[in-house]
C-alpha cells in the first residue's frame, strides 16, 4: 500500500457543521481513492482474513464448549456465528461502498443518526472496545509465545503482561512508522497464520480418516441450552470472528471499493467460517470435553498429541497469528481515531500526519497508549464477554441505519444493494446477543458499560456541541510541542 494513501481532501472535510451529511448525490472521489496501487484485492483478503484469525481462535473453543457443554451444540455455535457475521458484512458492504469514507461504523451513524450516536461510537471504541480488543489479543499472544519456557506450569503474569506491553509497542512502530511496512508485516503473518491452520485441520482429516471419531458420538449429550449461556457462547464465538468489518476502516485507501471491497468480504469471511470448523473439529479428533476444558492452551495440547516431537511448531505459529491480528486491529483502529479527530470529536492532534511517512502517527500512538493501560487487570474472558456486549450494540445501530436509509436516502446509489430482510437479521440478532446476558444473568459490569457509553453524553454537549474552548486552550503547547516531538502536521498541510 502507497504510503501517499494517508494525503486525506484539502481543509473542506474540517470545516463540517454537526450533523452535516457526508453523502452526496454522487459517488465520491478522493485523493486516497485515486492511488491506484493501494490495497489491490489480495491485500484486502489478506487484511480480513489476517485480522479475524487472531487469537480467537486460539482462546475461545474453549469458553464456547464452557458455555454449551457439548460437541454438537459448540460447532453449531460456531457455525451460526460465521453466519451471522457473513451476514454483517454483507451489511456492511452496502454501507461501505455507499459511503465511501474510512472511519467504520462512523460515518454510517453520522449519516443515519447524526453526530450523536457517532460521538458515543468514536467515544465508546476509542477508550473502550478497540484498545480492550488490541489488549486481550496481546495478552493471548503473551501466553502463548511464554508458554514453551515454562514447560508443566502457567508462566508468571508478570511475565505474560510485559511480553503483551512489548508487542504493543512494536506493533504501533511499525505502524507509526509506514504503511507499506504496517501492510508487508500483515501479509507475511497471514501466511504465517495459514501454515499453522492447515497443519491442524489436515491433521484433524487424517484423524478422522483413520476412525477418531469417538467423541463426535451423542455429541448434543449433556448440552445447555439456557439464554445465557447461548449468548455467552455467541459472545466469545463472536468474539474469535470480529475483524469482519475490518476492511470499512480503510475504505478510501481500497482500490476501486466498489468492486473490491464485496470481493473480499465474500472470499475472506466464508473462508475464515469453514476454517473454524475444520479446526474445531479437529481439536475434537484428540480430545473429549473434559480434556478440552481442562487444558490451559488448546492448540498447543493439540500439538503436543498430534505433532511431538514437533509440538514447538504450535506456539510459535500461534503467536505469528495473533500478532497479526494484532497488527490489522492497530492498523484499523489508528484510522478510527484519526477519522473522529478529524470531525472535531478529538483533540485535534490525533488528526494530524507525519510530514515524512505520511501515517497518522498520533493517532495510532494513543490507541497503543490506552490498550497498554487495558493489559494491567488481563482478564482475559471478562474483557471478551464486555467488549462483545459494547460492540454488538454499534454493530446493531450500524445495520439499523442502513435500514432506515433505505427510507430516507432511497435515491442516493447503491453500488451494492442487499435484500432488506438480511439487514432486519442482523438487527434482531444485535438485539438478542446484547439484551439475553442482562435479562438471563444480570450483573453491575453491564451497567457500567451502559454508563460509560452514556457518559460521552456529557462530554459531547460540553465539548462538540457548545465548543468549550478552555480545553484548546490548555492543549494548545501540548500540541505544539507534539507537532515538533512527532513532527506532524495537520492533513492539508501535508499534500501541499
Amino acid at each position: 500500500m502507497g504510503e501517499k494513501s494517508l494525503r486525506k481532501r484539502k481543509g473542506e472535510d474540517n470545516g463540517k457543521e454537526d450533523g452535516q451529511s457526508i453523502l452526496s448525490d454522487e459517488p465520491q472521489t478522493t485523493n486516497l481513492q485515486k492511488q491506484a496501487k493501494n490495497f489491490p484485492p489480495p491485500h484486502g483478503i489478506c487484511m480480513i482474513v489476517g485480522t479475524i484469525i487472531g487469537s480467537g481462535i486460539f482462546v475461545s473453543p474453549k469458553s464456547v464448549l464452557a458455555n454449551v457443554g457439548a460437541v454438537g451444540p459448540c460447532l453449531t455455535i460456531w457455525a451460526a456465528c460465521g453466519v451471522l457475521a457473513t451476514l454483517g458484512a454483507l451489511c456492511f458492504a452496502e454501507l461501505g461502498t455507499m459511503i465511501t469514507k474510512s472511519g467504520g461504523e462512523y460515518p454510517y451513524l453520522m449519516e443515519a443518526f447524526g453526530p450523536i450516536p457517532a460521538f458515543l461510537f468514536s467515544w465508546t471504541s476509542l477508550l473502550v472496545t478497540k484498545p480492550s480488543s488490541f489488549a486481550i489479543i496481546c495478552l493471548s499472544f503473551a501466553e502463548y509465545a511464554s508458554a514453551p519456557f515454562y514447560p508443566g506450569c502457567d508462566p508468571p503474569q508478570v511475565v505474560i503482561k510485559c511480553l503483551a506491553a512489548a508487542a504493543i509497542v512494536v506493533i504501533t512502530i511499525v505502524n507509526s512508522l509506514s504503511v507499506k511496512l504496517g501492510s508487508y508485516l500483515q501479509n507475511f503473518l497471514t501466511a504465517a497464520k495459514m501454515i499453522i491452520v492447515t497443519i491442524i485441520v489436515v491433521s484433524g482429516i487424517v484423524l478422522l480418516a483413520q476412525g477418531k471419531t469417538e467423541n463426535f458420538e451423542d455429541s448434543f449429550k449433556d448440552s445447555k441450552t439456557s439464554v445465557s449461556s447461548i449468548g455467552l457462547a455467541f459472545y466469545n464465538g463472536l468474539w474469535a470472528y470480529d475483524g469482519w468489518n475490518q476492511l470499512n476502516y480503510i475504505t478510501e485507501e481500497l482500490q476501486n471499493p466498489y468492486r473490491n471491497l464485496p470481493l473480499s468480504i465474500m472470499i475472506g469471511i466464508p473462508l475464515v467460517t469453514v476454517c473454524y470448523l475444520l479446526i474445531n473439529i479437529s481439536y475434537f479428533t484428540v480430545m473429549t470435553s473434559t480434556e478440552l476444558l481442562q487444558s490451559q492452551a488448546v492448540a498447543v495440547t493439540f500439538g503436543e498429541r498430534v505433532l511431538y516431537p514437533a509440538s514447538w511448531i504450535v506456539p510459535l505459529f500461534v503467536a505469528f497469528s495473533t500478532i497479526g491480528s494484532a497488527n490489522g486491529n492497530c492498523f484499523a483502529a489508528g484510522r478510527l481515531v484519526y477519522v473522529a479527530s478529524r470531525e472535531g470529536h478529538m483533540l485535534k492532534v490525533l488528526s494530524y500526519i507525519s510530514v515524512k511517512r505520511l501515517t497518522p502517527a498520533p493517532a495510532i500512538i494513543f490507541y497503543g497508549a490506552i490498550a497498554i493501560i487495558y493489559i494491567i487487570p488481563g482478564d482475559i474472558d471478562t474483557l471478551i464477554n464486555y467488549f462483545s456486549f459494547a460492540v454488538w450494540i454499534f454493530y446493531g445501530l450500524a445495520v439499523l441505519g442502513l435500514i432506515v436509509m433505505r427510507f430516507t436516502r432511497k435515491d442516493h446509489k447503491r453500488p451494492i444493494r442487499i435484500p432488506i430482510v438480511i439487514p432486519v437479521i442482523v438487527t434482531l440478532a444485535s438485539i438478542l446477543l446484547v439484551l439475553a446476558p442482562i435479562i438471563s444473568a444480570p450483573e453491575l459490569a453491564y451497567l457500567y458499560c451502559v454508563l460509560f457509553i452514556l457518559s460521552g453524553l456529557i462530554v459531547y454537549v460540553l465539548f462538540v456541541h457548545f465548543k468549550f474552548n478552555w480545553p484548546q486552550k490548555i492543549s494548545k503547547p501540548i500540541t505544539m510541542y507534539l507537532q515538533m516531538l512527532l513532527e506532524v502536521v495537520p492533513a492539508e498541510e501535508a499534500t501541499e
